[in-house]
């Protein structure tokens, strides 16, 4: 796989890794988005995203899912290594496009360049 993937070993894939994160991480919230992170010391970040039903059907769950993987995805580089982050998805999010996404994660990560 190339550089640009994002592979399983990077994603949050147990229950028990949300649970944790939820109850300890710090959280920042946007508009459309609640991230919470937490240093997890292995050394590679890991994604975890969540879309609640709020946010409406399984189509606009899915391309909502699909954004926010794109652009972990595509800005890796430029995030912190060595965090478990949850991107959870407010009521409106599924109204987003990439662009308007990007705009806003990319204030969390990137332009605040979160830090513990």
């Amino acid at each position: 796989m190339g550089e640009f993937a994002l592979t399983k070993k990077e994603r949050l894939l147990n229950r028990t890794d949300f649970v944790n994160l939820n109850r300890s991480g710090k959280r920042y919230h946007t508009r459309h988005f609640l991230v919470i992170f937490k240093k997890n010391g292995l050394g590679i970040t890991r994604l975890g995203v969540t879309v609640s039903k709020k946010t409406g059907n399984a189509v606009k769950r899915n391309r909502t899912k699909r954004l926010i993987r794109e652009f972990f995805r595509l800005n890796k580089a430029y995030l912190p290594q060595g965090y478990d982050i949850v991107v959870a998805a407010k009521k409106d999010a599924s109204y987003l496009d990439l662009r308007k996404t990007k705009k806003e994660l990319a204030e969390i990560f990137i332009d605040k360049s979160f830090c513990v």
